[in-house]
Formats: C-alpha cells, structure tokens, sequence
C-alpha cells in the first residue's frame, strides 16, 4: 500500500457499525456515571451495559476521564441549540421578559427530561454530578458556560446596571432547581398527596420559583 493510499484509509470515515458501537458505549457511560458518579463507575460495568468487549471501550471512548467528558458533552450541543432556537423565537415576537427567558432555558430540558426512553433524564443527573464537583471545571467551561453567559446576559439586559454576579448566582439556581425538581417529581407527588407534578403546569411553577428567587436576589442587591 503506498503512502496515500495508507493516510486515505486512516482518514476514512467510522463505518456505520462502528458509529453505532460508539453510541451504545456513550449511552451505557452515561447511564453509569450518572448512576454511580466518576469515583463509582467502572469500565467493566459500562462494557457489560453496553454489551460490547472491554477494550471497546478504550477504543471508543479512551481513557475513563475521556469517556465521562464525551458523555457529558455529546448532548450538551443539541440541548444548548434547542434552548437558543426557543429563545430566539420569543424575541422574534417582540420584547421579553426575564420570565421569558428563563423559560426558554427550563422548559426544553424538562420537556425533554420527561419523554421516556430517551435518556435525557440520566442525562440530567449526569450534569448534577459535573457541576457539583469543581474538578470538572473544564468540562462544564467548554460544555455548558457559552449557553450560561448568553442566558445569563439577557437577563442583565432586562435590569441596566445590575451586578452581574447576582444574575450568574440566579443562573445557577435555576439550573439547581431544574435538576431538584425532575429528580424529586415523586417527592412532590407524595406531599401533595398523589396529585401529578410531572406536567407543563408543573413546569410552569418551576418557572415561576426561578424568576421570583432571581428577581428578589436583584432587588435586594439594587436597594
């Protein structure tokens, strides 16, 4: 084989089987990690999920710290575009409110979170994992702060001259409450005595906590 024709069959593209290997291994890693944390999962558990041999694994995702930086990043692209097409289309329809925006960024996630079988929901206790430890600080920088600081400046844009910290400190509640409320449904079902949480009502209430909370941490900090 000549030297072309070797770099062409290096850079040839993954085959189907290959890709959908790769898949099965990130859904498995995911669902693992999200399961048990970093320091809980193993290898051998993702492999025997995945129902593929154990240097798969390696082949596919590389090294453990690899994997887990792949499983959090391949969703966050798609969630972060349907978070700004949402957005962009309230503005389209004139001007928005904080609870506007704060809505375009809940809503798509939970939505998504509550439609089952499609991992989004372990997907969810995955980020809680990610943004609990400051040693995934890289990931969470390359993953989840471009969608955060475009959130985050359009709130600002709706109160001039706000510190911007107190905004970024909503930010991150928000996205607390977001996981605690899809993590705890249940919970709230059995307090209300059965009544359904898990519906667009119940998101709307989550919605509602997120703005009341960061709208009364700008008062304070503007009195």
């Amino acid at each position: 084989m000549t030297a072309k024709a070797d770099e062409k069959q290096r850079k040839r593209a993954p085959s189907k089987r290959s890709l959908q290997t790769k898949a099965r291994i990130l859904d498995a890693a995911e669902q693992v990690f999200a399961a048990r944390g970093f320091e809980g999962a193993s290898i051998r558990d993702i492999a025997a999920l995945a129902e593929v041999p154990l240097g798969l694994v390696s082949h596919h995702g590389g090294s453990k710290e690899e994997l887990f930086h792949q499983a959090v990043a391949r969703r966050a692209k798609e969630l972060s575009r349907l978070r700004i097409e949402k957005l962009e289309a309230r503005k389209a329809l004139g001007p928005v409110s904080m609870r506007d925006v704060l809505d375009c960024f809940v809503r798509p996630y939970v939505s998504l979170a509550q439609t089952p079988g499609t991992g989004w929901m372990a997907y969810g206790r995955l980020v809680a994992h990610v943004s609990a430890d400051p040693r995934w600080r890289t990931i969470t920088a390359e993953c989840f702060d471009p969608i955060a600081q475009r959130f985050i400046d359009e709130v600002a844009a709706l109160f001039p001259g706000v510190d911007k910290a107190l905004v970024a400190a909503g930010h991150v509640y928000t996205v607390a409450a977001t996981l605690a409320y899809l993590n705890s449904v249940w919970r709230i079902e059995d307090l209300a005595a059965g009544a359904p949480e898990a519906n667009a009502a119940g998101i709307d209430r989550l919605v509602d906590f997120c703005v009341a909370g960061t709208e009364a941490m700008i008062a304070r900090g503007s009195a």
